[in-house]
């Protein structure tokens, strides 16, 4: 199985940002599209954005022209930078990989608190 570890999270005020990063073991970054989830308490969970292998990018309505998803699959790592948080944001994040056969692979999470 494909390891994925976030880190990054934490609290920050609105308007604020936050860069998070997600590290692979085991199969290169490259082999598959990887992207962002994230959960709120009591709530679905929501598609934040996916980097496909090509480069090219989707997000979610709700934080597209806000957050940014970046990978070097030299390194193995996908970061999601995210910029003027509103506490809407509030939320753990998963990083994941969906490999061609569209079978994924989920980080742990990692929980963002936006105040005010």
């Amino acid at each position: 199985q494909v390891q994925l570890v976030e880190s990054g999270g934490g609290l920050v005020q609105a308007g604020g940002s936050l860069r998070l990063s997600c590290a692979a073991s085991g199969r290169t970054f490259g082999s598959y599209a990887m992207g962002w989830y994230r959960q709120a308490p009591g709530k679905q969970r929501e598609l934040v954005g996916i980097s496909f292998k090509s480069g090219g990018t989707n997000y979610a309505d709700s934080v597209k022209g806000r957050f940014t998803i970046s990978r070097d699959n030299a390194k193995n790592t996908v970061t999601l930078q995210m910029n003027s948080l509103k506490p809407e944001d509030t939320a753990v994040y998963y990083c994941y990989g969906r490999a061609d056969t569209y079978v994924y692979f989920w980080g742990t999470g990692t929980q963002v608190t936006v105040s005010s």
